[in-house]
């Protein structure tokens, strides 16, 4: 039986709650975490919010169940409510259904929470019986493009830079726990489709190609999206056992993820040091959840891969760090923030994004892990 404590985060400060103990070492992530955390959670009201604050969770409270940990497979049995994202998950799920949440027509975004599904089916086979139903859903149900990548949207053919994020993660991790090698080649395979569609001659990615909801735009956003689903599926490659070996789908994965990193530090930032909401268009604002979950990617691939993601990458993610730690209020909210819901909304959101929160505690799990690997200072 694989045991879990919860992780020794200890106040170094009675007047700073933005200095943490991880282990030994004193952690400063800049701005307070366990209310960023608490606010995640809260402002969650959509799948692909439930599944992002899930993860959120995992990766900071229990790392090493997290793909990213450094021994994840097998795949452990743990109690849900031993595991705070499992038992948030868990009352998300549903096990009446073909897929595991209603996502208003989106594909991907029911998937979101399908790795939790697996892990919570460890215990219950109930939850591994709904993972399998999703799966089913996503290769046999949802809309193809013509390359063969799984449609974003259940009605019509189109392909969404969100989508890698949501589900090639859990077709991933689905696969390990089934030791289905086949199913893990697919979830490589689906990012290349998408990169094919989607990417631009500059190496960034446009957010939506398709008949109904086309946006041409290189949302901030939706290449953080991207790059951070792709860096689960390659930390689920270079750990599963099925996957021993595997140089070439491991090296498409990180030139995937570097060809986006490199193109969004190529783009500058603007003059609140965030970088815009729509990257290369000089008429929109810096925008601090895009800004986030790219600078959380640059932290995870330095880890994974050093000598790929060298020092440029781990100084460029502390910049960011910096800036973003500006942009947190007293209440543990981001801002300035896109409208999650219409990223064409000119008007900064100061209220709170979830996705913004989420990746913000996504950007203190890959920090503090790159500390406690010796890479980051």
């Amino acid at each position: 039986m694989f045991s879990v404590t919860s992780l020794p985060l200890v106040l170094v400060s009675a007047l700073s709650v933005s200095a943490l103990t991880y282990g030994t070492k004193p952690i400063d992530y800049g701005y307070d975490v366990e209310k960023v955390k608490e606010q995640a959670v809260a402002l969650a009201t959509h799948s692909w919010e439930y599944g992002t604050a899930a993860e959120a969770l995992l990766e900071f409270e229990n790392p090493e169940i997290s793909v990213f940990g450094s021994s994840p497979f097998p795949i452990p049995s743990i109690p849900p409510a031993d595991v705070s994202a499992l038992a948030y998950a868990k009352q998300h799920i549903y096990l009446n259904s073909s897929v595991l949440i209603p996502a208003d027509g989106a594909v991907g975004d029911s998937a979101s929470l399908g790795a939790f599904a697996v892990l919570i089916g460890r215990t219950d086979p109930a939850y591994m019986d709904a993972s399998a139903r999703e799966i089913n859903y996503l290769l046999n149900t949802a809309p193809r493009w013509p390359n063969g990548a799984i449609s974003h949207r259940e009605d019509v053919a189109e392909l969404w830079a969100d989508f890698v994020y949501m589900a090639p993660p859990f077709m991933a991790y689905y696969a390990v726990a089934t030791n289905n090698a086949t199913l893990l080649k697919e979830s490589v395979r689906q990012a290349k489709l998408y990169r094919e569609v989607l990417v631009k001659p500059d190496g960034l990615w446009t957010h939506i190609i398709g008949p109904q909801s086309a946006d041409s735009g290189s949302w901030s956003t939706g290449n953080g999206w991207a790059a951070a689903g792709m860096a689960r599926v390659l930390a689920t490659v270079m750990k599963a056992p099925i996957s021993k070996g595997w140089t070439s789908e491991i090296a498409e994965l990180k030139q995937e993820i570097k060809e986006i990193l490199d193109a969004v530090m190529t783009v500058g930032l603007t003059e609140n040091g965030l970088l815009r909401n729509y990257l290369t268009d000089a008429t929109w604002f810096g925008e601090v959840s895009g800004t986030t979950i790219l600078t959380a990617v640059a932290y995870r691939m330095h880890v994974l891969d050093s000598k790929t993601f060298g020092s440029k990458y781990r100084k460029w993610a502390d910049a960011g760090r910096a800036t973003i730690a500006t942009c947190v209020d007293a209440n543990g909210i981001l801002g300035p923030a896109i409208n999650p819901l219409w990223w064409g909304d000119r008007n900064p959101v100061y209220t709170g994004s979830p996705e913004g929160n989420s990746f913000a505690v996504l950007l203190a799990a890959a920090y503090r892990d790159c500390v406690q690997s010796g890479k980051c200072s």
